[in-house]
């Protein structure tokens, strides 16, 4: 059996602590802890990265580039706006059913511990691949008629509102149906609220 590349190592390291810092946050999860998850010594573990503020860093930038290269694709499908909604909305559901952890990791580390983040993660820095392919979706949608111009942060703030309010929702198990049932819905208030005046 093959072993396994030192980028598959890095890989396993960052699936593990975005387990475990989601489900336990990230003061309690211990490097131990995250050596121990992925089977390896706690000093093999500082030859990928140097501490945990870091690992941190590294983990948002995974999960903005993630994002970031899916949204990349659907700007880059031609399609009408109003499309290109329902199918970001569907990603991020899907990337919330899939992948709990990433979405996990951004709510209740990347956002609730911004101290971790102060050296290196100031403002967007560490999300600008998901900020940037946003961006990008606003100004296409403009460019296009679909969408009304106005103030990037309010049209981000809306949109990041429904999809950040709908999975936390689901995280919690409030939700009466199961999260695909409100994809059509949530696309459409998201389209009504962002779409030219008539």
């Amino acid at each position: 059996m093959a072993r396994a590349t030192k980028e598959e190592r890095k890989n396993g390291i960052i699936s593990a602590a975005l387990e475990l810092f989601s489900e336990n946050g990230f003061y309690i999860t211990t490097i131990p802890d995250i050596a121990k998850k992925v089977g390896m010594s706690v000093g093999n573990f500082y030859n990928y990265f140097s501490s945990k503020d870091i690992l941190a860093k590294e983990l948002i930038m995974y999960i903005s580039e993630y994002l970031g290269k899916n949204i990349r694709c659907i700007n880059e499908s031609d399609i009408r706006t109003q499309e290109k909604i329902e199918k970001i909305v569907s990603m991020y559901f899907d990337t919330a059913k899939e992948r709990p952890e990433m979405i996990e990791y951004f709510l209740r580390v990347y956002l609730s511990n911004r101290e971790v983040f102060k050296d290196g993660c100031e403002g967007m820095i560490c999300v600008s691949p998901f900020i940037t392919e946003m961006m990008i979706f606003f100004e296409n949608g403009v460019a296009s008629g679909e969408l009304h111009d106005q103030d990037f942060f309010s049209a981000f703030g809306l949109f990041m509102g429904y999809l950040g309010g709908m999975v936390f929702l689901y995280g919690e198990k409030i939700l009466p149906e199961p999260l695909d049932d409100y994809k059509q819905s949530i696309s459409e208030n998201i389209y009504n609220a962002l779409k030219t005046r008539t």
